[in-house]
């Protein structure tokens, strides 16, 4: 007998960030939800930020956005919720993204769909926008990115293609701005529409013309008897769903949540046709395509041209190293020579408060707190925005160009061989950049198992908030290949993942540890968008500039006050009896054999849980040389003192690497693993792994130097 399982697939699955509640444009108009959805790199998010102004990110790589994001607008007078769903290729459900996007449409809560198609690719595009029609929904296609189209040459017959699939189809350009209101205009006349008839000129026998006359896609006669004997089948079980052909198709593809949300006992699904239903589809899409577009031939070849070296088996690898090490040469060369008129800045200002502090009376007490500690912590960690800004204008470059999503194509192959996909190395690509988001995408992978390894080395990746680590350090003790010694943390910081990935699967006998495969679009190379380009560095930035006024901001208060009151109270410029130095005494034996055995650099790594840029500010505070430029000769000559070297340098730039992620990064991997001790575990295993290349590097170092 068939029976249903009750399973709320949308609230377990998608996760709303709604907005801030505001009374409508007008009062009595009832409003209306659309749901915009469409492949990864197709524009959908762009087109979502055009109508709302929200700025998120886009990338060129599935998985960034991972949960639906919420905005409005408004036309004719009447409010229009707007949903941004994650990137999807079809209706299948393979990942976690592809689960919360079909989760979400099959939920019913929008009034429209707004299928979002890349108008330069139909022939990837429309395999989903027929899965999106054959649910019976209302749909429109958002015929995006036409200037792309016509700067290649290429024509669309745009109500052609509407007669074919028997829906809205609009011409927009997201990036230009155009057709955005005949698109709402469409949205908006179309909820609740139902398809027009087709004409199926293949379907000619058996009177199969007017019984499929409202299907766009029409399969073959024994496809098609499958079909019907499983709809019989399924609208006796299950009278009261809807779309009983969808459901039906989906049981014949062996689709894994129909499947065990619809149980039904039949012969025919004991076999999956999903092979045959791609098949049809794609030789249906291919007609349409061959109808509806003309000069598909006026290509750009640049793209074809470039690949064949950014991709290649044996150069793609050394190209990218290439490639980042010129972009953190850029980093230091031009970063530098602007971060010493910022210190300059900084060091005239200090000094202006101190003296304004000092003229009102205020206690040396008062005037240490607000110079040493908030003035000199926050504005050490500021000094370094020239080398951020450099940085994240640089990846943002990469990214919007296309050239990143390549990066997750060359790694799969060796990704593989670790028992993942290349689709594991994006999450580690954003790490570069912030672990918390780029731990959030290891959603896009398959298995609890893959995402908690990636969850686990992710935070080895050198974020943002290290680069002042490597910055100072290097700085110090490096002179000309500063920069070098910068990238090297980073290649390291790669090697130390790689290593622990295949480690884990070598070790794991117990579940099957072969890669799945990769699905990712490589888009035609482009000159990145400038207005893309300044939303992901501009909220970068603010990111970073938010963070050095508050979480730092209290970190430099909280060390100035370790520092500074000891069991005997006020300590003022007798630090060895501060509060911070009996924890760092403590810390000294564990990391005196990594060449880290001051209980000042111990403070520093304490302090730096909170947030990696706070190490840097802890340093020059706990080291006395707070006011003086950062990689001066006064830092240098204190470091000096205590026998701290090139060679401990290097050793505690791992470290720092390594170690502990920040406490919102530890939060985040408690969050996506669902698990406390998952999260204890990777602390531990961290740190643990942290001092054991340390401890290597050092050695070696010590040799070497």
């Amino acid at each position: 007998m068939a029976r249903r399982r009750p399973v709320d697939k949308f609230e377990r699955h998608f996760t709303y960030q709604p907005l801030p509640a505001k009374p409508g444009p007008e009062v009595g108009h009832p409003g209306m939800t659309l749901a915009f959805v469409g492949n990864p790199n197709c524009g959908k998010t762009t087109l979502f930020n055009a109508y709302t102004g929200a700025k998120l990110k886009t990338a060129n790589w599935p998985g960034v956005t991972v949960e639906g994001k919420e905005g409005a607008t408004a036309f004719e007078g009447v409010e229009i919720r707007l949903i941004d769903l994650p990137g999807t290729y079809s209706l299948t459900s393979y990942t976690m993204e592809e689960e919360v996007a079909r989760s979400y449409v099959l939920s019913g809560d929008a009034d429209a769909i707004i299928d979002v198609v890349d108008a330069s690719s139909l022939e990837r595009s429309l395999y989903l926008t027929l899965q999106l029609i054959d649910l019976g929904k209302p749909v429109v296609v958002a015929l995006n990115m036409m200037d792309v189209v016509r700067k290649r040459g290429m024509e669309i017959d745009v109500h052609r293609l509407a007669e074919t699939l028997g829906c809205p189809v609009i011409p927009v350009s997201a990036r230009k701005r155009e057709g955005l209101q005949p698109l709402l205009h469409a949205a908006y006349h179309h909820k609740g529409a139902q398809h027009d008839p087709f004409c199926h000129d293949h379907v000619i026998d058996d009177g199969m013309a007017e019984k499929h006359l409202h299907n766009v896609m029409v399969y073959s006669r024994d496809l098609e008897a499958k079909i019907d004997e499983v709809q019989a089948a399924f609208c006796k079980a299950y009278p009261d769903c809807e779309n009983p052909r969808w459901h039906a198709v989906k049981l014949l593809e062996g689709d894994v949540s129909v499947k065990r949300d619809f149980l039904l006992d039949l012969p025919v699904l004991e076999h999956s046709y999903e092979d045959e239903f791609i098949s049809e589809r794609y030789d249906f899409i291919s007609s349409v395509v061959n109808e509806c577009v003309f000069n598909r031939s006026a290509r750009a070849e640049a793209t074809d041209k470039a690949d064949r070296i950014l991709t290649n088996r044996i150069w793609s690898i050394p190209v990218f190293l290439l490639i980042m090490a010129v972009v953190f040469g850029l980093t230091f060369v031009v970063g530098d020579a602007i971060k010493e008129v910022f210190q300059g800045w900084l060091d005239a200002f200090n000094g202006g408060v101190g003296d304004l502090l000092a003229s009102v009376g205020a206690s040396p007490a008062v005037v240490s707190l607000v110079c040493d500690g908030a003035i000199s912590g926050v504005g050490t960690v500021l000094t370094f925005l020239p080398n951020i800004f450099i940085l994240f204008c640089a990846l943002a470059f990469l990214e919007d160009s296309g050239y990143m999503s390549r990066v997750a194509y060359v790694m799969d192959g060796i990704m593989g061989r670790l028992g993942l996909s290349g689709r594991a190395f994006i999450p580690m690509i954003l790490g570069f950049g912030c672990s918390v988001p780029a731990i959030m995408s290891s959603r896009t992978l398959e298995s609890v198992r893959d995402r908690r390894r990636v969850m686990l080395v992710t935070p080895f990746m050198s974020c943002s908030a290290r680069l002042p680590i490597y910055v100072l350090f290097s700085g110090l003790f490096f002179d000309a290949y500063a920069g070098l010694v910068a990238f090297s943390m980073y290649v390291l910081g790669i090697l130390v993942a790689l290593a622990v990935l295949k480690v884990m699967s070598l070790t794991d006998k117990s579940e099957e540890t072969e890669g799945s495969m990769l699905l990712i679009e490589l888009p035609e190379y482009k000159l990145p968008d400038a207005h893309t380009v300044w939303i992901y560095v501009w909220d970068k930035v603010c990111d970073y500039v938010e963070r050095a006024g508050t979480v730092i901001f209290a970190a430099s208060v909280i060390m100035w006050l370790l520092l500074n009151f000891g069991p005997t109270g006020y300590v003022g410029e007798d630090v060895a009896n501060s509060l911070g130095a009996t924890i760092g005494r403590i810390l000294v034996p564990f990391l005196a054999p990594i060449g880290a055995g001051d209980w000042r650099l111990a403070v520093a790594l304490l302090a730096g849980i909170s947030a990696k840029e706070v190490v840097v500010s802890s340093v020059s505070v706990l080291f006395g040389v707070a006011g003086d430029a950062v990689g001066s000769q006064a830092l240098h000559a204190a470091l000096l003192s205590i026998g701290f070297g090139p060679a401990n340098a290097l050793a505690f730039m791992a470290f720092c690497l390594l170690y502990v992620p920040c406490i919102a990064t530890i939060a985040t991997i408690r969050s996506e693993s669902h698990s406390r001790k998952y999260a204890w575990f990777a602390v531990i295993f961290q740190v643990a792994v942290a001092w054991v290349i340390a401890f290597v590097v050092y050695q070696i170092a010590r040799l070497m130097i």
